[in-house]
Formats: structure tokens, C-alpha cells, sequence
């Protein structure tokens, strides 16, 4: 991507998140999570910070027109996205639904099934989320969360964050760093224990996310999440500039993981299973 483009990316920052975050990164981890967490068809499933709706229209097509998903999320712009993207036949219909996840609008053991894909870090409140996610489920029913695991686990985040402190001031890259702010497995592990969940288990997943060239990445992650905050009020030429230099050090940070294709670097989750 050469700089006259950088930074000409048409639509919403939602929209961008569904246009280029979701096929590389959300979906294929949707598609894990809903594995693991054994949905079937019928099944009652609300998905958790949905965003865009990557989750739920996985678990609608596993849980087919006789089930149901509700996809929750506190983000207007998101879910409108989510509502105009059409559903795959044979699916269950989702229902969209803006709201808080520290205070669920269902009622008490309403699903069978509850998911939350790469939110549970982001709550202000997370004992209380978690509280919510199991009140709403019935007795046996299932939980699946993935949050993201140590940042010096994950290259890509770990050289953009270093790469943004570096060219911005410390503190810069918070947002990206607050990814990975759940990322001990014995207090995932404890949140869930306390909420009253049994055999609860915390798997570690790795997959490898692909872009064409670090100058990608980088305008992906400041276009399209909460990163776009620091470039809002720079200029196209000061936005430039930036980007080619972060671009520079996260290229050579991440040498070892180019190839013919551009980048190709892994990411690891852990996944929280849990029975209610």
C-alpha cells in the first residue's frame, strides 16, 4: 500500500473493521470459539460484545432456523454494520441488540449457549460481566471466551505498540497494550470460578493472521480500531509521515515472519470454557 493511499479508505471505522479486520482476524477466531464450545442446532446462544456480528452469524449457521442468537453490543455503529450484512440461508435470523454486558436486558436462564469473543478484557467491570453471562444461562448451559494472551506473545501487537510509544510519547499505544489486559489464565480462570461456573478450563489457541505488508497492518490498526484516536486531528501529510515511520520499525521487527504473501505472524488467545 503506497502512501497517496494510505490514508483514503472509504466508510465508517465499523464499516473498516468489517471490511478488513473480520476476514483476517474475527472470523477465523469465531469459528475456533464456537468449535470449542460445542454448539448444536436449537441452541439458545447470545453473543457478547458481538461488534460486526462475526460470532453470531458463525452460530447461527451451526444452530440453524430452529435456534436462536442474539448478538449484544454496547456500540450503535457496530450493530449497524451487523444488521445490514445478509444472513447466510438456512441460518438462524439474529437478533441485534444494543446493551451493556454488565447488565444483560434478558432474563434469567434465557440461552443455553453464551459467547464472547475478544471482549471480556475491554469491561470496566468484569466480575460483574461475568455474573450477568451466568445468569442468563440455564442450569448446564455453556460458556465460550477468548481474550487475547500476553502481548510479548503476539509479535504484531507487540512491535505496533513499541513502534507507536516510540514515534508518539509513552502511553500511546494504551489502547492497543489494554488488549492484553487479561492475559493471566489463573485470574480468567478466577473470574469465572467465582461467578459460580463449574469445570471450568482455559485452553491456548494460535492461529496466523496474514497481511500484504507492514505499511497494511499499521493503517488497518489506525483506521479501522481504537488507535484511529491518535491520528483524528494530524493532517494527511502528518498522517503520512507517521505511518511510514511506524510502518518502517514494525517491518523490521517482524522481518522473520515475511514471506512471498506479505506477513504472516501468529496471534494466541486463550479460550475460557465453562459450565453454568
Amino acid at each position: 500500500m503506497n502512501n497517496a493511499k494510505q490514508w483514503q479508505l472509504e466508510g465508517s471505522a465499523a464499516e473498516l473493521y468489517e471490511r478488513h479486520l473480520v476476514p483476517a482476524v474475527t472470523l477465523p477466531w469465531a469459528s475456533i470459539l464456537v468449535e470449542r464450545v460445542g454448539l448444536a442446532r436449537g441452541d439458545r446462544v447470545l453473543d457478547v460484545a458481538c461488534g460486526t456480528g462475526a460470532v453470531a452469524r458463525v452460530a447461527a449457521e451451526i444452530v440453524g432456523d430452529g435456534g436462536r442468537v442474539v448478538g449484544l453490543d454496547l456500540n450503535a455503529g457496530m450493530l449497524a454494520v451487523a444488521r445490514s450484512l445478509e444472513p447466510s440461508p438456512g441460518a438462524a435470523p439474529v437478533e441485534w441488540c444494543e446493551g451493556s454486558a454488565l447488565s444483560l436486558p434478558f432474563a434469567e436462564e434465557e440461552f443455553g449457549v453464551v459467547l464472547c469473543q475478544l471482549g471480556l478484557q475491554f469491561f470496566p467491570d468484569r466480575p460483574a460481566a461475568v455474573r450477568e453471562i451466568r445468569r442468563v444461562l440455564m442450569p448446564g448451559g455453556r460458556v465460550g471466551a477468548t481474550v487475547y494472551t500476553a502481548i510479548e506473545r503476539n509479535p504484531a501487537t507487540h512491535a505496533l505498540s513499541d513502534a507507536l510509544d516510540r514515534h508518539l510519547g509513552p502511553g500511546a499505544s494504551a489502547a492497543k497494550r489494554n488488549e492484553h489486559s487479561l492475559a493471566d489464565p489463573e485470574e480468567l480462570r478466577g473470574l469465572f470460578a467465582a461467578a459460580g461456573f463449574t469445570d471450568v478450563r482455559i485452553e491456548t489457541a494460535t492461529l496466523t493472521v496474514r497481511s500484504s505488508s507492514a505499511a497494511e497492518y499499521v493503517h488497518v490498526q489506525l483506521a479501522a480500531t481504537p488507535l484511529a484516536a491518535l491520528v483524528d486531528d494530524l493532517d494527511l501529510s502528518e498522517r503520512d509521515r507517521l505511518i511510514s515511520l511506524v510502518s518502517s520499525d514494525v517491518d523490521a521487527a517482524l522481518e522473520r515472519y515475511i514471506d512471498d504473501g506479505g506477513l504472516a505472524f501468529p496471534q494466541e488467545v486463550h479460550v475460557a470454557l465453562a459450565t453454568a
